[in-house]
């Protein structure tokens, strides 16, 4: 089973043919060929993203969202070769459970069974004395005091669980380029990655460190800005915590970066987790 994950920055604009070469989020969707695909900032309703996605679905897909409150902004999804058992959005948050920033849905049964999580965590900001910092900054902390606790409890739950997406948390040096020009920056300040460290603590697994091991990266964001995708000075933002079950299932995980600048639908890049059944 292999289950990718990409911020898409906007569903229409990844699936738009940008020019003869780049055609969009949906040619790599058949090549790549992966059995789910967890979605995060949509910025769409669900109408406006099932139109989008259009050519997806007609030839099989399944998609189930959770879409902002707040028009233009966030929303997450799981695009599925099969249709889920059951789909929970939210994580019991009453501050972000409308707001398309989590969604779980359940495919097979018995010992196969297998919950997938997209997750869009806020980028937050470094900590001023600018009031939209501020804003910025409490409210990430906000998120991530109301989500640790729900991801020790799906761990303690036990059963197969992959959550994936962009966490917006580059979890140590290895993860980011230019590492020691960001130590105060969103992304990268020290209480992110200890929440981040806590979580490996307990039990979920980075399976896309584990299998690479440590190297730099590989990273799957990079700025639009400036040479960062042609230096390769990115971050590793987007990745999969899984239960240990699946951590020990993992048969690889790789980044489909694209081969050019101008081959780019996002600024993010696919990342997927292949899993022995």
């Amino acid at each position: 089973m292999t289950v990718a994950s990409v911020n898409v920055n906007g569903v229409r604009a990844a699936v738009k043919q940008r020019n003869e070469r780049n055609l969009g989020m949906l040619p790599w969707l058949t090549e790549a060929d992966p059995d789910v695909v967890l979605l995060q900032e949509i910025r769409a309703s669900e109408k406006i993203a099932r139109t989008a996605l259009a050519p997806a679905l007609e030839a099989g897909w399944h998609l189930v969202m959770a879409e902002s409150s707040v028009a233009g902004r966030s929303g997450v999804g799981v695009l599925s070769k099969t249709e889920p058992a059951a789909v929970r959005i939210g994580f019991g948050s009453d501050e972000f459970d409308g707001l398309g920033r989590y969604l779980e849905a359940d495919f097979g049964s018995g010992t196969e069974a297998i919950t997938v999580a997209s997750v869009y965590v806020p980028s937050g900001a470094a900590r001023t004395e600018n009031p939209k910092d501020i804003e910025k900054h409490d409210e990430k902390v906000r998120f991530l005091d109301d989500f640790g606790p729900y991801l020790d409890d799906l761990l303690g739950a036990g059963g197969n669980v992959v959550v994936a997406g962009d966490w917006n948390i580059a979890p140590d040096e290895r993860d980011i380029k230019n590492w020691k020009g960001n130590l105060k920056n969103a992304g990268f300040l020290p209480h992110e990655r200890e929440w981040v460290a806590k979580r490996l603590a307990a039990g979920w697994t980075d399976v896309a460190r584990e299998h690479h091991g440590d190297v730099a990266g590989p990273y799957a964001w990079w700025s639009w800005r400036g040479k960062a995708f042609d230096n390769d000075a990115g971050w590793r933002i987007d990745y999969h915590l899984t239960t240990p079950g699946l951590a020990g299932a993992v048969e690889r995980v790789w980044v489909d970066r694209a081969d050019a600048y101008d081959l780019r639908w996002s600024d993010h890049a696919p990342v997927t987790a292949r899993f022995a059944r």
